[in-house]
């Protein structure tokens, strides 16, 4: 019964991400939902919205499938009242992080999700943007090196991969033994990527810096500062240096949007393994010091976007 129960729900948010990635006009509440402005209204709302986050974290087992079909419950999130007030996120901390990863290792995968991340064009994005590394590449929040697999290794004169977790590391490195990468160096670091770069590598030193998806487990300020380690370290526009990063957005949908906003802090408490999945990650690129955008480009409703980036001038 609680196999039929999880697969029902997944094909009904799937419906519901498809219809919302489909519709290219706003949708609008109608007149059923009547905004409120009692503050016990309101608790009850927080109530119902933490009451629902809980339902999908029993329903969806890995972290891929709990934050969409979190999001594509908006329908249900518009009946709420518009006056919810909303809390600010709590990121984990370095040392959670570690912890808490080196736990998921050996399952993260899974945990990550598989077929949700491929129907969402996650993989594709993945391969259409890593194929563009070059030279000495430096990737954070390797994890259990899922990038592998869409580097053209040819291009690359080195690899780095980063990640907190030793654990992660340890996948990682299993991960690899079953991929052709030639005679490219590759090695591997324990830091933190929120403070640690700049004093391990030095300045200007990488072609490319690659993250993808982790800067919502960071929070807002430690993606912040992710992204000013990772502006120091990659090289200059004119000397050929780029970040290429895919993360979790704020969605483009303005329902979306806005459930994403009230459920965020609750998203990342219950089943989000610590990712805050609301951020407004090209507006963060934007106020980093040094770094602009080249391209964007939004998929799943701006769910989850690419950037490519360069240094204008050093940071």
């Amino acid at each position: 019964m609680a196999a039929l129960l999880k697969m029902t729900m997944i094909n009904i948010n799937a419906v519901i991400v498809i219809f919302l990635v489909g519709n290219s006009s706003p949708i609008k509440p109608t007149g059923a939902f009547v905004p409120s402005s009692s503050s016990a209204d309101s608790r009850s709302n927080r109530k119902s919205t933490t009451r629902l986050f809980h339902q999908h974290q029993n329903n969806h087992r890995d972290r891929r499938t709990f934050l969409v079909s979190s999001a594509s419950t908006a329908a249900t999130a518009a009946a709420l009242p518009f006056s919810i007030n909303t809390k600010p996120s709590n990121a984990i901390t370095p040392e959670q992080a570690s912890k808490s990863y080196d736990t998921y290792a050996s399952t993260y995968d899974d945990l990550d999700g598989g077929s949700i991340a491929s129907s969402l064009g996650i993989d594709d994005a993945r391969k259409k943007l890593l194929q563009s590394a070059k030279g000495n590449v430096l990737e954070i929040g390797v994890g259990t090196g899922l990038n592998l697999e869409s580097y053209d290794f040819d291009s690359i004169n080195s690899l780095t991969l980063v990640d907190i977790s030793e654990g992660m590391l340890s996948q990682a490195k299993l991960r690899l033994k079953e991929k052709q990468v030639g005679d490219t160096p590759i090695k591997f670091v324990q830091a933190d990527a929120t403070s640690e770069l700049t004093s391990l590598f030095g300045e200007d030193k990488f072609d490319t810096v690659v993250d993808t998806f982790s800067l919502c487990v960071m929070g807002n300020e430690g993606a912040k500062h992710c992204l000013e380690e990772m502006a120091m370290v990659v090289k200059k526009q004119e000397d050929g240096g780029q970040i290429l990063l895919i993360e979790n957005t704020r969605a483009s949908n303005p329902l979306l949007g806005y459930y994403q906003d009230i459920t965020a802090s609750t998203a990342a408490d219950v089943g989000g393994k610590g990712c805050i999945y609301n951020q407004n990650v090209g507006e963060m690129i934007k106020q980093t010091k040094g770094l602009q955008i080249v391209r964007e480009e939004a998929f799943a409703a701006g769910l989850f976007r690419s950037f490519t980036c360069q240094k204008i001038f050093p940071s």
